[in-house]
């Protein structure tokens, strides 16, 4: 059960403000996967009976794309960390325009409802604003499947053929590595296609391979092999329950938040299984020990001062792009010059500016972050305009000296269900007011 705390309600027009130097210490639970969730929504659009997912995460995108969802003419009930949707035959060829535009995952809703019912108009996906969000392998694997894709300035639109979509052959990698998005957008299309697709270069994130877990155990047929993705389309997908697994980006988040902090915590929901190899190595390498404890926990303690690391965020079992700019905030305080190279997007950089208002010795070099560190953190008031972005202020707040005032809830509350009152439980000086507005 989720612990709670004495923290109100929390709205998007609220700032946090958060008072350092204390470490934390207490065990939470981790909520579902965010990131994989927002798929396994997508998913539900192709089942042909109810479906019930449980452990959603409390976060705004859920509410997104229920409201998504139900535009298409779906049945979606979310009662607690239970969301369930019961797909229609006829559904709206339309993605919301507006909703559209607050989730990364416009493009994966859509070529669900494109394999429904042989067309859809669809806005430009929305989320975190740290770099361009490029759909060209979206587009490549909706043409490969038989649709003419085309452009205006409302959004986009694509149309099958009078026999829906085909099975396909579409390479889904890019400079930066295999598209995790374009892959799961093939993945749902080729699993109402009626014969067998390829998926070459594929993502293997867990992401993918749960939204493939979770198509196979409805009766869709999924296949890996050096050639790539093999997914043989369904007539009749099944409903049943499915559980998300726990978010892997929360638990680093709070994994990090402890040890900048030096702070020692236990998280239930998570094993150290469910964290890549590319985000243990350089927490060990920094000093941070994790240990998996009875009953599904992973149990963090420091081994002594932070280290300096160099690191570089890379497709699964790599380090997550979206733990980058949160370790950034712990290597402040890690003695060293610390070098995090971003290999996924072009630049992910939106949070120094923040982390320099605290007084962190943090500067960026094309893809790459270098922290100075040990800094010494005295109080800010930042903002920032993406998840993770916040999510780091929130941590150089923990250790800074005095109270800092951080603004950017809306993008917090899209990614972290109870991420402030966890911070609570396990003993942050941290409250939330109401955003000061001027007199007219």
């Amino acid at each position: 059960m989720t612990q709670t705390s004495p923290l109100p309600t929390v709205t998007d027009d609220m700032v946090i403000r958060v008072t350092g130097g204390r470490p934390l210490s207490g065990r939470i639970t981790v909520q579902g996967s965010k990131n994989i969730a927002l798929h396994l929504y997508a998913a539900t659009i192709l089942t042909d009976a109810p479906v019930t997912l449980l452990g959603a995460p409390a976060i705004l995108d859920t509410d997104v794309c229920a409201q998504i969802l139900t535009h298409t003419g779906a049945q979606v009930t979310v009662v607690g960390d239970q969301f369930t949707v019961t797909a229609v035959s006829q559904v709206r060829p339309e993605i919301h325009p507006q909703l559209g535009r607050r989730v990364r995952t416009t493009c994966v809703l859509a070529a669900t409802v494109l394999a429904r019912c042989g067309q859809v108009s669809f806005p430009l996906p929305g989320g975190d604003a740290f770099c361009p969000r490029l759909i060209d392998r979206h587009v490549a694997a909706m043409e490969a499947a038989g649709a003419t894709v085309s452009s205006d300035s409302t959004g986009m639109f694509a149309q099958c053929g009078p026999g829906g979509v085909r099975p396909f052959t579409v390479d889904v990698g890019t400079p930066y590595g295999p598209s995790l998005g374009a892959t799961v957008t093939a993945l749902l299309l080729a699993a109402r296609a009626p014969g067998t697709s390829l998926i070459t270069s594929p993502s293997v994130e867990p992401e993918v391979t749960e939204t493939a877990r979770f198509l196979a155990e409805r009766g869709v047929g999924v296949h890996w092999d050096k050639a790539g993705l093999h997914v043989t389309g369904a007539e009749h997908i099944a409903g049943g329950t499915f559980a998300v697994a726990g978010d892997r980006i929360e638990a680093a988040t709070m994994i990090m938040a402890a040890a900048v902090t030096g702070g020692s915590i236990r998280l239930g929901n998570i094993t150290t299984t469910g964290l890549p190899t590319g985000l243990t190595a350089p927490l060990a390498d920094a000093g941070v020990h994790l240990v998996d404890a009875p009953g599904g926990e992973v149990h963090m303690a420091p081994t002594g001062p932070l280290r300096a690391v160099a690191t570089a965020t890379g497709p699964h079992p790599g380090l997550p792009t979206d733990t980058a700019p949160q370790l950034a905030a712990m290597l402040t305080q890690a003695h060293g010059t610390s070098q995090i190279a971003e290999r996924i997007y072009p630049q992910r950089d939106t949070h120094l500016q923040g982390l320099t208002a605290f007084g962190a010795a943090v500067s960026s070099r094309g893809p790459e972050v270098l922290v100075h560190g040990a800094s010494r953190l005295r109080a800010a008031q930042v903002e920032a305009a993406d998840i993770r972005a916040v999510t780091s202020l929130l941590m150089a707040g923990l250790v800074a000296e005095g109270t800092s005032t951080i603004r950017g809830m809306y993008h917090l509350r899209r990614g972290y269900g109870h991420l402030l009152s966890n911070l609570a439980v396990l003993g942050a000086d941290i409250t939330t007011i109401p955003e000061a507005r001027p007199c007219p």
